[in-house]
């Protein structure tokens, strides 16, 4: 890992689908912004997943990748299309979810925010998931090895829950460190009515960690209960913090409700290390075409300047997050947006202002 004298080191993983496309516009916005703020220029280093993984090392999440990046500051990741890989390639974990578990990363950090000259179906909506990103329901990553999902007949088909009181720790307080810095509260979110044992035990720590943090609001709702709550007021929550599969679906609800999944940020983090990575999936549809929305992973980078930031205690990696929002906004402000949002820029327009406005104070 580097000293904050030295430049960065970032990898760069463009997927599948969109994610070229993508991808290349966050990074356009993060050089812009380090040179509008007159931080050092990243070192990016170009790796692989996905298809072009498959094709050069017949692996879609290749040992020389994980290796590079054990050596990296942080990394971009695009979006993968695992459904379409050969069949031998389907059976194992996804890029994105391989990443998580071989690093650790506990924390997936989704916000959503409608901005001004976004049809919004929820105009006042300004919240931040806290998802836990290591277990739960996720078959893919609640098991040291193997699967938590089996079945062991053919008519049969199991799951297994995993909630451990170390997860829901270190994922509790990511939140309310998150909710000192906003307006102070935090919901959790979870299903302890029918799971008392898991779910309970989710909430249960929540609430203890809780006691850590006088200042911050501590409220509890049903997931289901939740998710009706954010279609009629979503301007009631600040930080909600719940299990992995609740906060992947919620997360979703409040992206659409926001204006749309391409403008859906996320931050996989643990202490140490960070990805970002878009909400959103590779829409292969699209790939090549020049009309995907790229704020998502904008706006994900903008997020990871923001966490190396702090990590290194280096306020010019957080100046230049900010550059990109602020960016982003006036482009929507300014009445420019892509086909997904009632726009008609191109992915490289939209860029292209983005690019441009992070120079503005």
């Amino acid at each position: 890992m580097n000293h904050v004298s030295e430049p960065l080191r970032l990898g760069l993983i463009e997927g599948d689908g969109i994610g070229p496309e993508v991808v290349r516009a966050a990074r356009s916005a993060v050089d812009e912004a380090l040179v509008a703020v007159g931080a050092p220029a990243i070192e990016w280093v170009p790796l692989l997943v996905g298809h072009e993984a498959i094709a050069e090392y017949g692996d879609p999440v290749p040992e020389q990748t994980l290796r590079a990046l054990e050596d990296l500051d942080a990394w971009i990741l695009g979006p993968h299309d695992n459904v379409s890989y050969p069949d031998e390639h389907r059976r194992g974990v996804a890029p994105g979810g391989a990443i998580r578990k071989h690093f650790g990363l506990y924390a997936n950090i989704r916000p959503a925010r409608a901005f001004t000259g976004v049809r919004a179906l929820a105009p006042d909506i300004d919240l931040v998931i806290v998802r836990e990103n290591s277990e739960g329901f996720y078959a893919d990553r609640n098991m040291y090895a193997g699967s938590g999902e089996f079945r062991p007949t053919p008519d049969v088909a199991m799951a297994v829950g995993v909630v451990t009181r170390r997860a829901c720790e270190l994922i509790a307080h990511e939140a309310y460190r998150l909710a000192a810095t906003r307006r102070k509260r935090v919901t959790i979110v979870h299903k302890a009515n029918v799971l008392p044992m898991t779910m309970g035990l989710f909430r249960d720590v929540c609430f203890e960690v809780g006691h850590a943090y006088p200042g911050v609001e501590v409220l509890e709702e049903h997931v289901d209960a939740t998710a009706a709550h954010l279609v009629r007021a979503p301007g009631d929550f600040d930080v909600l913090v719940t299990e992995n599969l609740f906060g992947d679906i919620l997360s979703d609800l409040a992206g659409e409700l926001s204006g749309s999944l391409g403008m859906a940020a996320s931050l996989n983090c643990s202490a140490t290390r960070a990805m970002a990575q878009a909400v959103h999936g590779a829409a292969p549809g699209l790939a090549g075409h020049n009309r995907a929305n790229p704020v998502a992973l904008q706006l994900s980078a903008a997020m990871l300047l923001h966490w190396l930031g702090a990590r290194d205690g280096n306020a010019l990696y957080g100046y230049a997050g900010d550059r990109i929002r602020h960016a982003v906004a006036s482009a929507f402000e300014a009445g420019i947006a892509t086909a997904d949002l009632g726009g008609s820029a191109s992915t490289s327009e939209f860029t292209e202002q983005v690019c441009a406005r992070v120079h503005r104070r």
